[in-house]
């Protein structure tokens, strides 16, 4: 009974006995940038009519006449693609009666995608000249940012493990290996923003710059 409780419990006595590593453990951010090379723009069209058949008809035959316009500037690895439409009652409201409806209201939004940001004001143009009378947004984009994150990620985990460094020094301690390291989420941030129409000159368009933030942490083994 004694060689077999001995057995038992050696190996309890052994875990318990192994040291755990020191660490230093510090954080490292990283911001990069680089000019986009896509370009995303809504463009909606908004029609009224006394019946709902009169609206939606109005609205087709201004859409189309819009997309027309703009699309040859879009080129061709360019893409359209509806994103909103809606066909609703307009009501009027008067005090102590029930809503009444005035008309009809139809809208149509298409997604503009397009790689020339450089032609982004001429759209918006061509497509204010045509009948468009609703810009919702214009949304600034990188076709591949995994180039970017790399950089971002790289930058990061060299001033992660140079903070971690620091603090070792500080402390008296000497660095031996790395324990572990871990990264946040390096993603682009797209650049919104809104355009005013211009009927007298090409309306300017900023494109910006696309940045890409990155977060990394590292744990650092040291000894005295």
């Amino acid at each position: 009974m004694r060689s077999v409780a001995w057995l038992l419990v050696l190996p309890l006595l052994a875990g318990a006995q192994t040291p755990r590593p020191r660490v230093v453990r510090a954080s490292g951010e990283a911001v990069v940038t680089a000019p986009p090379d896509r370009a995303r723009i809504d463009i909606g069209v908004v029609t009224e009519a006394a019946t709902a058949e009169e609206a939606a008809q109005k609205n087709a035959e201004q859409s189309a006449a819009v997309i027309a316009k703009y699309k040859p500037l879009v080129g061709a690895a360019g893409t359209l693609k509806t994103v909103n439409y809606a066909l609703e009652p307009n009501y009027v409201y008067q005090a102590g009666q029930p809503p009444k409806i005035r008309g009809y209201r139809a809208s149509n939004t298409v997604e503009v995608t397009m790689d020339d940001v450089s032609k982004v004001g001429q759209v918006i143009d061509a497509a204010a000249g045509a009948g468009s009378n609703e810009i919702r947004s214009i949304r600034f984009e990188l076709k591949d940012d995994s180039e970017l994150r790399r950089k971002a990620l790289e930058m990061a985990a060299k001033r992660a493990r140079a903070n971690a460094e620091a603090i070792a020094a500080a402390l008296g301690v000497r660095v031996i290996g790395l324990a572990e390291a871990e990264s946040g989420e390096a993603a682009p941030r797209p650049v919104r923003m809104m355009a005013t129409m211009s009927m007298k000159a090409e309306t300017p368009v900023q494109a910006g710059e696309i940045e890409v933030q990155a977060t990394v942490t590292v744990a650092l083994e040291v000894e005295k």
